[in-house]
């Protein structure tokens, strides 16, 4: 069969990523879910719809701008692809509405968790809003008239702002009849009314009510005709042209300072409430048609409610927290380097603590043995740990040299502090190479012991981020394994310095032999099925595009191989269709935390072999960035990835989506008499000892 792309082969990417966010609102919907949580997954879900149409829409549009060459559809096709678009995102708003107004805001009142409208204020607590307004907004909100002297203002990115019509004359004599009004980001989108003026332990009211009843405080002897709130949503990416670049660095701040707040203009929501003539002039000065437009029935930044999670202290309507436990060999344990003598060790985040990575560093930044440390920073967080012990060792005289990435999306601004940060205490720092973004996660410690040098590595599938290891499930590698220690430091030196890529003997690297590799045991997988022996590949990832590797896993499914795929976003792959993909089954998997470990396994003729990686099948991951794959040796660690990165995962019936050769997910559901089983709670129940039910 040929390996061509084929629109009857692949599903699309874009209508399969908002399938992803579809199903991260389901779990909003989903009455098992925790009620305020479900207010969460709401949030979770409007944000990725924004950064949907801040990324991926907007990349569609640029290429419609400049032609579609290499895009795979042609122009009509291009135009078609964004209507329906528009379609199923629109679906997706109005479900969104319709679950925040119908369900959750009388579920949360019944509560005394009240969202109170305008039109339910009384008189004390209008009163007190109105000192409210005066006091805290006004002398922070400024208002935008339009003339000529004052043209259509620059609207920042998913920024909340009002347009406002008006009747009168200002205090110079000027006619004005439109005026905008930005809502500072320094003000909280809720304002939580005090028990004085409330009875309900929680009654919020938006910031948007608030600036809709008082307007005309903003504009004193002129006439409010009418106030509707916006938001637009523009292109974030940064466009680097890497040919002319001087300096990284530079580049991104500037981009940063303009393209990330001001870029194209790609979707504009209004209140449902706003005329169709001030829709059309909104439209009209952001350069956007009526399929760019979006009426939603409430706030239009409904994201921002996420603070009312924050604020409402209520554990009964939140999940149980839970306590990271140690791997047993850490327990007690004072020197981890003499723990990783005797064996390497497993972590299972965030079932299990990310503390022994950071524990690692900061025991190498102190010991006078140690010499060098070089680490991968991809996305680190504020006030990290990992950076301040990478600081600390290097004042210390330790040779640090750190690959931080500049251009990890929307965590730009952070990278670049920190990347300062390490410079000023001494560090060595670079940022990756042009062209290939390094998104490797991998650490070395080289130490002198006895007078030889030893090697002690860390390698995950997530990133150095001490919240988000609590957040996303990942696995993570520790060992002092001279030969993985060796491939570490050769590819640091790859990064750091010049010269061709290097002979590995234990870590597979992107962008030169990844790809090839998983489609090579993909084809070993084919010939040993035709020796008479089990074939089975089971592939755990965050997307799955790439047309090669997707090809190789049609061959397998024809000859006879077992293919059983967990792919949590983007899959563009059609499994069980007659004839191409009948043994390839494709099941994505939500829940608390969000699924970040890639894992591929291969039965190798009953020499199986796992390798855990920070690539997905993206052709961006396998093509146009630095990734690695390490090996999970046989025996107790690589039984325990199996067991709790795949059997478990392909045994969830509760939060569980079985993707269909249509494109289509159906959820799966307990069959009759069974139990329900979700894996991330096996894994907490069983990792963490909590009790079931938590």
């Amino acid at each position: 069969m040929s390996d061509a792309p084929d629109e009857n082969k692949f599903l699309n990417r874009e209508l399969s990523l908002l399938a992803f966010h579809r199903r991260v609102l389901a779990l909003a919907e989903d009455d098992r879910v925790p009620l305020l949580e479900r207010l969460n997954f709401l949030c979770i879900s409007c944000s990725n719809l924004d950064e949907f149409y801040e990324v991926r829409v907007a990349s569609l549009l640029q290429k419609e701008a400049h032609g579609v060459a290499n895009t795979g559809v042609d122009g009509a096709e291009m135009g078609g692809l964004l209507d329906d678009i528009h379609k199923h995102a629109s679906q997706m708003v109005d479900a969104q509405y319709h679950l925040l107004n119908e369900v959750l805001t009388p579920a949360l009142a019944n509560q005394g968790i009240v969202f109170l409208r305008r039109d339910q204020w009384k008189e004390e607590q209008r009163n007190w809003l109105r000192r409210h307004m005066l006091r805290e907004l006004l002398p922070i909100i400024s208002p935008l008239g339009i003339d000529p002297a004052h043209p259509f203002p620059r609207i920042v990115n998913r920024n909340l702002h009002f347009i406002v019509s008006l009747e009168g004359k200002d205090a110079f004599g000027r006619e004005h009849r439109l005026a905008f009004v930005p809502a500072p980001r320094s003000l909280p989108r809720l304002v939580l009314l005090p028990s004085t003026v409330s009875t309900e332990p929680y009654t919020f009211v938006f910031l948007s009510s608030i600036v809709h009843a008082f307007v005309e405080d903003l504009f004193p002897g002129m006439k409010v005709t009418g106030c509707y709130q916006f938001q637009i949503t523009r292109d974030s990416e940064l466009y680097l042209d890497e040919e002319e670049i001087a300096d990284l660095k530079e580049e991104v701040v500037g981009q940063l300072q303009t393209a990330r707040r001001f870029g194209r203009a790609v979707r504009l929501q209004v209140a449902d409430n706003c005329p169709d003539d001030m829709a059309e002039y909104l439209l009209a000065n952001f350069s956007l048609g009526p399929r760019d437009l979006f009426r939603v029935n409430g706030p239009v930044n409904l994201h921002r409610l996420v603070e009312a999670y924050k604020l409402v202290d209520r554990p009964d309507l939140k999940i149980t927290p839970f306590s990271p436990a140690l791997p047993p060999e850490l327990v007690d344990c004072e020197d981890i380097f003499a723990a990783l003598k005797q064996q390497d060790i497993l972590l299972h985040h965030p079932f299990q603590s990310f503390d022994p990575v950071v524990d690692l560093i900061e025991q190498a930044a102190n010991d006078p043995e140690v010499l060098a440390i070089k680490q991968t920073l991809y996305r680190a967080g504020e006030n990290s740990r990992v950076v301040q012990a990478l600081c600390r060792a290097a004042r210390n005289g330790k040779e640090v040299s750190v690959v931080v990435e500049l251009r990890a999306r929307f965590d730009e601004e952070g990278n670049i502090r920190l990347a300062e940060a390490l410079q000023q205490a001494g560090a060595h720092v670079v940022y990756g190479v042009m062209g290939y973004k390094t998104h490797a996660k991998m650490l070395v410690v080289v130490r002198r012991e006895k007078g030889r040098l030893h090697r002690y590595s860390h390698l995950g599938t997530g990133n150095y981020h001490g919240v988000t290891s609590r957040l996303y499930t990942d696995f993570g590698l520790l060992t002092s394994s001279e030969m993985v220690g060796n491939d570490v430091l050769k590819l640091f030196q790859e990064l750091t310095g010049l010269g061709k890529p290097m002979r590995l003997k234990r870590i597979i690297q992107a962008p030169f032999d990844l790809h090839r590799v998983l489609i090579e045991y993909t084809e070993r997988e084919i010939e040993h099925v035709q020796a008479g022996k089990h074939g089975h590949i089971i592939a755990k990832m965050n997307g799955l595009e790439d047309p090669a590797l997707i090809g190789a896993f049609y061959r397998a499914s024809q000859a006879g191989v077992k293919i059983d795929l967990i792919v949590r976003g983007v899959c563009c792959l059609r499994p069980g269709v007659k004839g191409l993909s009948e043994n390839i089954h494709v099941r994505s998997v939500l829940g608390r935390f969000l699924e970040h470990a890639r894992i591929y396994y291969f039965a190798n003729g009953g020499l199986t072999e796992v390798y855990c990686s920070s690539a997905d099948g993206l052709v961006r991951n396998l093509h146009r960035r630095v990734e690695t794959a390490y090996p999970i040796a046989r025996g107790k660690l690589q039984r325990r990835v199996i067991k709790e990165g795949l059997r478990y995962y392909l045994r969830d019936n509760e939060f569980s989506w079985r993707l269909n050769g249509d494109g289509r997910y159906t959820r799966v559901r307990p069959a009759k008499g069974k139990a329900a089983r979700s894996a991330q709670r096996q894994l907490l129940e069983s990792l963490c000892e909590i009790k079931k039910g938590s």
